[in-house]
């Protein structure tokens, strides 16, 4: 395949007038590898990007990740690629062991046939504070347990690539210092305050779960765990960018405060996404949908109705950050955050074909290429 008359977002960090060319599902560097029998896609007014990767959501047409089925991971991987969101890290929510458990075994034995690419599992809960549940149900708040943790990650054959914990919790320093080499830890659902938050970043946290949300807001003589983590170059940090979790302003002075390099776009989408507005489930407690909002019954936000791409134009349109930076946050950074940049979040020679044809004028998505083949 070959992709010409497009402006392709490189590695750089800027478009650049190129051809792309594609051989077996990886991209080649010249026509010469890519030559043969294969198609040419014209990408004339169109910007060619990465496929972008969401390490924070938990389902779509009407679907739950925490189903912990084959067909669920199916459907969710399926719709994922259908909106140019190429590989997926879906995040767990706080149940008990024995429910992870089944998450964990459907994961490990999904082949990632069809659809967008499974990458690894987000583990939301059950490691958090009680008072910033928010969404999560409380039934099943756990201290952080190290040999709960390894049994879990045991059964999915290592897919658990972050871990999300309220760092004021017992046991929750000793969980940082044991698995800060193994997965991304969190501070997530948290009422940690700055001194807290920053003792477990020294300690080996380096990602900060949707922020703002579920957390102690910034305070002029009591910071909290916001301050902590910009104060600290490692940490990156996941924002919401659906136009209900957090006001364009703060959006874009949190890119001036953490730097490009350091913000994630999530989606934190629950099942409702590519659905009608109604009534659903989130973590097996019932969630009304009205167009991006979903709410519990008591108006609580449990999660998002929508998709990353959707957050990226979002993020474009609504909220004037330049089209550079949001590609960067909702392709690049989230690779890297979960390890898997090697192989995806870029056009570059060597890296699986993951790509988007985008309009220029509306960001509307043309063509989505998964593994070097058009769906």
């Amino acid at each position: 395949m070959i992709i010409k008359n497009a402006e392709v977002y490189t590695e750089e960090g800027i478009f650049k007038d190129t051809d792309v060319y594609i051989k077996d599902g990886i991209f080649v560097e010249s026509a010469e590898e890519a030559s043969g029998d294969g198609q040419i896609i014209d990408g004339t007014r169109c910007y060619l990007i990465p496929g972008l990767t969401d390490i924070h959501f938990h389902g779509c047409v009407g679907r739950d990740f925490c189903d912990g089925t084959g067909e669920a991971i199916s459907a969710i991987a399926e719709y994922e690629a259908s909106q140019g969101v190429t590989t997926i890290v879906p995040a767990t929510m706080t149940f008990s062991e024995e429910k992870l458990i089944q998450i964990a075994k459907a994961a490990k034995a999904h082949k990632n046939e069809k659809g967008a690419i499974l990458c690894g599992i987000n583990m939301e809960g059950p490691f958090i504070a009680m008072k910033k549940k928010g969404a999560q149900n409380g039934k099943y708040i756990h201290k952080p347990d190290i040999e709960m943790f390894d049994r879990i990650q045991k059964t999915s054959g290592g897919l658990f690539k972050l871990v999300d914990l309220a760092p004021e919790e017992e046991g929750a320093m000793e969980f940082i210092k044991a698995k800060k080499d193994e997965v991304v830890l969190s501070i997530a659902h948290t009422t940690t305050d700055y001194e807290t938050a920053k003792a477990a970043i020294d300690a080996g946290v380096h990602h900060m779960t949707h922020l703002y949300n579920a957390m102690n807001p910034i305070n002029h003589r009591e910071p909290g765990p916001i301050i902590a983590a910009s104060d600290n170059e490692t940490c990156e940090a996941e924002l919401i960018c659906d136009g209900v979790h957090i006001h364009p302003a703060i959006v874009r002075n949190t890119l001036k405060m953490f730097g490009p390099d350091r913000i994630i776009f999530i989606s934190d989408t629950m099942m409702a996404a590519g659905l009608e507005d109604g009534n659903y489930e989130l973590g097996g407690q019932p969630v009304i949908v009205k167009g991006n909002r979903a709410t519990l019954e008591d108006g609580t936000l449990a999660g998002s109705n929508t998709n990353l791409m959707n957050c990226m134009r979002v993020a474009v349109r609504k909220m004037q950050v330049p089209l550079e930076t949001a590609v960067r946050c909702a392709a690049v950074n989230p690779a890297k955050s979960v390890g898997i940049y090697e192989q995806y979040g870029s056009i570059t020679p060597g890296k699986v074909a993951n790509a988007v044809l985008l309009k220029k004028e509306t960001l509307e998505t043309v063509q989505v290429i998964l593994k070097g083949r058009q769906i």
